[in-house]
């Protein structure tokens, strides 16, 4: 894995509609407008933050845990419509001794259904697996979220199955998840 393509400094990513880049404080209220809704995490491990000033530490944090190398959050920005963060992608539990890493995604409820998702998954895939050179690529689903489901096989993730009561989700508890990888050799 090469940690240095991820962590060496902050990689922009592009795609034809999209650019994946570094959520700055300038971005806190767009920020706050997607933590804002509980719909948003209705199937994330994330509580809803409802107050600015938590969503401004919050973006440090994002700095914090990239500076650490134990993440990476991209901002979801649209070409055509410049500086507004439509979403956030991660990459996340990067286990350099079986070469894999975890990645999520949530985009603002009125990006939703309009290929956003797929487009920043197949994005940052590409940029794991060329650029980094990660073997593999997983997501953990809760059974009910029907919409990741779907953005993770767009990309030819494959359902590996599901395992039982095994994590605790923040906000959620203990929690059953889907389990959806993508190996290199699947991918080239």
């Amino acid at each position: 894995m090469n940690m240095e393509a991820v962590f060496g400094h902050f990689p922009v990513l592009e795609s034809e509609n999209l650019i994946l880049s570094k959520i700055e404080e300038e971005h806190v209220q767009d920020v706050f407008s997607i933590y804002d809704n509980d719909k948003v995490f209705e199937y994330c491990g994330i509580i809803p933050k409802h107050n600015i000033k938590t969503v401004h530490k919050m973006i440090g944090h994002f700095d914090r845990d990239y500076n650490k190398k134990s993440r990476i959050k991209w901002g979801i920005f649209s070409k055509s419509q410049e500086n507004t963060l439509m979403g956030v992608i991660e990459a996340m539990d990067f286990n350099q001794k079986v070469n894999m890493v975890t990645i999520g995604y949530y985009l603002a409820e009125e990006y939703w259904g309009k290929g956003i998702a797929t487009e920043s998954v197949s994005t940052v895939i590409s940029f794991l697996f060329e650029k980094a050179n990660v073997n593999r690529i997983q997501a953990e689903v809760m059974p009910a979220n029907e919409a990741s489901k779907k953005i993770l096989l767009k990309n030819n993730f494959m359902k590996e199955g599901l395992v039982r009561q095994a994590s605790y989700w923040s906000g959620k508890g203990v929690v059953d998840l889907e389990i959806y990888g993508i190996l290199k050799n699947e991918y080239i």
